[in-house]
């Protein structure tokens, strides 16, 4: 039989896992709704519940006995206070929930470095600072250090990429003095360790919960970002990924870490290689306030991806960008409409894919590798026409994406750390 790691995605919408071979191919995958446990997005024991039952689906499909790691990601910047046995103290703040305390705010604003990723309302430091004055506190954690906690029992260590929006140093790779500076009750701060490294076997209740040997090993995970990324393939400096969602999101493999604040770029570590990238404004959302998916789709079978429409769409739903531009008050350029609907369809894929272009040089610009090749994930992927349009302008190869599932991607680390313990 051939060993198995399994990697475990918490997100907003549900639980995954997905069970991978050393060879990176997918022996079995799971995904649980989080709604089957409750209709707050916010409760611990919902996340919990969905990770539960999506594990013991997977399980049912493979043998238990060869399972040697598993690894967590989870939303990044999510963050919940825990006793110390690690029960939850108070609801979480998640990653896009805002601390409104001014105090709070001036003082990060006040001592954080200006390339630091705990700038701002949503940063984990400053549910940190929020957080630290609960009777009984005797942690801070991420989503994925309390899910990976009630695998190992250690409520006490974190990963270097979730730990970034906190403040931690990832080229110094520890937690700076600045932050004591805030307030910051250090003794709080779990313990850092890098992706991959091994943090603790499953406790033998989890074992039997589960039906998994105990010297199973639980593996430091990642964010839900960062896991996206690696489930794609991608590893060598210079490739890039780009998400086609809602927005637009490039990311690129660096060689060195990449920070430019005006833009909100900073950069994950990854081993020896940092991830960079940035988002802009525009994407699907834009396409999605002219044309329905079904109306796309039509109108794309009619676009002639090898010519110019000679238009200079700078496709945004609203005044401002932040990112291949930071410009606030940066005004859609959407006309002049041409009569023709795959027309004026086939400018605004000419005008993200220029605006990608533009983000892949702007990182370069930055300080990141020239762009080598790119792997597509989201679901302007799928359409073959605006994909026709980006490599003319991109002019570098598209490679196959391996995975768009984020517990792919952690069971790449996964594997990492079972490599690590000599588990393979």
């Amino acid at each position: 039989m051939m060993p198995l790691v399994i990697g475990i995605d918490i997100g907003t919408s549900g639980a995954r896992a997905v069970a991978m071979r050393p060879d990176f191919s997918i022996a079995g995958q799971s995904a649980v709704r989080l709604d089957r446990f409750g209709q707050n997005p916010r409760d611990p024991s919902a996340w919990w519940q969905a990770v539960q039952t999506a594990l013991t689906e997977l399980l049912s499909g493979i043998d238990r006995a060869e399972v040697r790691a598993i690894a967590i990601d989870g939303t990044s910047g999510t963050l919940l206070p825990v006793d110390a046995a690690g029960r939850p103290l108070a609801e979480p703040l998640m990653y896009n929930d805002k601390v409104d305390d001014a105090d709070i705010l001036a003082a990060v604003a006040r001592e954080a470095p200006e390339a630091s990723a705990a700038h701002g309302a949503t940063s984990g430091l400053a549910k940190a600072l929020r957080f630290q004055h609960l009777p009984g506190i005797a942690a801070v954690l991420h989503q994925a250090d309390w899910i990976a906690g009630n695998l190992s029992g250690r409520f006490d260590v974190s990963d270097e990429n979730n730990a970034l929006k906190t403040g931690y140093d990832v080229e110094a790779r520890r937690w700076p003095d600045w932050i004591a500076a805030t307030g910051m009750r250090m003794d709080l701060l779990p313990r850092v360790v890098e992706p991959s490294d091994v943090t603790g076997t499953l406790t033998a209740a989890a074992a039997q919960l589960f039906g998994l040997p105990r010297d199973v090993v639980v593996v430091a995970g990642t964010t839900d970002g960062c896991a996206s990324f690696l489930a794609t393939g991608a590893t060598a400096a210079g490739e890039g990924v780009t998400a086609l969602g809602s927005s637009l999101t490039i990311k690129i493999l660096s060689d060195r870490p990449i920070s430019a604040p005006r833009f909100g770029i900073y950069s994950h570590r990854l081993g020896d290689t940092w991830l960079a990238g940035g988002a802009s404004n525009s994407g699907g959302k834009v396409l999605a306030q002219h044309f329905s998916l079904a109306r796309i789709i039509e109108l794309s079978t009619a676009i002639d991806p090898t010519t110019e429409t000679g238009l200079d769409y700078y496709p945004l739903g609203m005044a401002g960008e932040r990112f291949p531009i930071a410009d606030p008050a940066l005004p859609p350029r959407l006309t002049p409409r041409p009569d023709n609907d795959a027309d004026y369809l086939k400018a605004m894929f000419e005008g993200m894919a220029a605006i990608e272009a533009l983000g892949y040089r702007r990182l370069a610009e930055l300080g990141a590798p020239a762009l080598t090749s790119v792997r597509s994930v989201g679901g302007g992927a799928a359409n073959a026409a605006w994909t026709a349009i980006r490599q003319r302008k991109l002019g570098v190869d598209f490679l196959p994406t391996l995975s768009d599932e984020a517990a792919a991607g952690t069971a790449r680390l996964a594997l990492k750390g079972a490599s690590k313990a000599g588990l393979l």
